[in-house]
């Protein structure tokens, strides 16, 4: 079985320069965990929840609130987003995929076209849900 099977095709994208106030408000109000940066067309990066958890301030939306807690959210996509995003075709075995998660322990994948072009993602939880589903009892 290959990623096409199981990868997301709706993607969600960033440019370099969008705030961490603007990107966590996406994830907050979304149904998935990873957005990927863009510059133009090109796939120069990936942003996860977690990324974004440890770059902003655990106090935002407290009453321990401070002025300089807010300047977190003004950090832009470029200064916490993985810059060397691992990538795969989307003919790429599933076991391939999983193998490449593990060994880098990342949790999503970028699918790329030949030419570089953004196909879709595929995380963990998409692979697993297929081992799930195809092995039921």
């Amino acid at each position: 079985m290959t990623v096409s099977f199981v990868m997301t095709k709706k993607v969600f994208k960033v440019r370099m320069d969008d705030t961490i106030g603007t990107i966590h408000e996406i994830l907050e109000n979304a149904n998935f965990h990873h957005l990927l940066v863009v510059e133009g067309n090109k796939l120069v990066g990936v942003i996860s929840d977690r990324d974004v958890l440890k770059a902003v301030s655990p106090f935002i939306g407290t009453l321990s609130e401070h002025t300089h807690d807010l300047v977190t959210l003004n950090k832009k996509a470029h200064q916490i987003m993985n810059h060397k995003p691992i990538t795969v075709f989307k003919y790429t075995s599933l076991h391939v995929a999983a193998g490449i998660m593990l060994d880098n322990n990342i949790s999503c994948l970028p699918v790329v076209s030949s030419e570089g072009g953004i196909e879709g993602i595929v995380t963990w939880k998409d692979i697993l849900g297929y081992y799930v589903k195809d092995n039921k009892d």
